[in-house]
């Protein structure tokens, strides 16, 4: 095959792939930008004040919560510095803890619905075991008496602010979309070629023992490892351009996009919490177990499942070309 087609093959599906995340991206980013600016996400952040005490936290930190779930970590980092409590390591890691396993969830949760998997279903999937891990986790470190005291030398990540101006906003969404659209080109290239020289056939082998356990099949491995690593829209993007080419099986899509939804991006985002205060052990081991954990009695659970029964709970009735029972 010439060099010139594989190129425009690359190009073209990666201008294919952009468009649909664009499609869910852009409305959904003005719908939440209206929530930010007329202050209704206050009221649910209210709603979430009393979860919060039994994960250890202050009421307060439920707006924190309920910004970065409905914007994105970094509108949650905004609320967490404007209340300006001092939290303890322990309280901070707990709190970063539940915001990288639901946060910006408008978005990641069109794109899983785009994917194959029920926004309803994958938000309470999110949801609840984000609160069972705060739980778990706000309880391991009040019984081993660890991470007490009140963090110093927190790095202020620099953001756009909340109150910027439309116009301003509106800059740093297209530096964001042409971010997302040279991510999603450069990925497919990647793929593309570590396909032609067979080393993700020797990833399928590497990870396949323990993705095999949790529901992965080897088809799907090499991007739900990206969703893990880079984030869930660039995997459930690549998932949605994926199934256009190979025939996957809806509950192995479910699957991958479970586990990814309960831990995606965890070296960048988990450096991002670093950086105001919470601990490698909360927002990387720990969540990188529990997601093991919940996966593998999720799996356990629902593999016996009918794919009737599998639907009713999980499956969109988005139509995903390519995917299979």
């Amino acid at each position: 095959m010439k060099i010139t087609s594989i190129i425009k093959g690359w190009f073209s599906q990666s201008i294919t792939t952009s468009i649909k995340i664009f499609k869910i991206m852009i409305p959904v980013s003005i719908l939440v930008k209206i929530l930010q600016e007329t202050g209704l996400i206050v009221y649910i952040g209210d709603a979430l004040a009393p979860l919060m005490s039994v994960m250890g936290l202050p009421g307060e930190m439920g707006l924190v919560w309920a910004s970065a779930m409905i914007g994105n970590i970094y509108a949650g980092l905004i609320a967490f510095f404007s209340i300006g409590m001092e939290l303890t390591v322990a309280q901070v890691t707990v709190l970063s803890t539940i915001i990288l396993i639901a946060h910006t969830l408008p978005i990641e949760l069109a794109i899983t619905q785009k994917a194959g998997v029920k926004a309803g279903s994958a938000f309470l999937f999110r949801f609840i075991f984000g609160f069972i891990a705060g739980v778990i986790l706000y309880h391991i470190y009040n019984i081993l008496n660890i991470y007490q005291d009140i963090p110093s030398g927190i790095d202020k990540i620099v953001m756009i602010s909340e109150k910027a101006t439309w116009w301003a906003w509106a800059l740093s969404e297209l530096k964001n979309y042409a971010f997302v659209f040279c991510y999603i080109t450069g990925l497919i290239i990647i793929i593309d070629i570590l396909k032609r020289v067979g080393v993700i056939e020797k990833i399928n082998r590497w990870f396949y023992p323990v993705l095999r356990l949790l529901g992965i099949e080897k088809e799907v491995i090499p991007i739900t490892v990206i969703g893990m690593t880079l984030g869930l829209a660039y995997g459930g993007g690549l998932i949605i351009n994926e199934v256009k080419q190979t025939q996957l099986k809806r509950r192995n899509v479910t699957y991958a996009l479970m586990l990814m939804s309960l831990s995606h991006s965890i070296i960048e985002d988990s450096l991002i919490m670093i950086a105001i205060g919470a601990r490698i052990s909360g927002v990387f081991v720990f969540r990188f177990i529990f997601t093991l954990i919940v996966m593998y009695f999720f799996v356990k659970i629902t593999q016996s499942w009918s794919e009737e029964r599998m639907g009713k709970w999980f499956y969109s009735k988005t139509k995903v070309t390519g995917v299979r029972r």
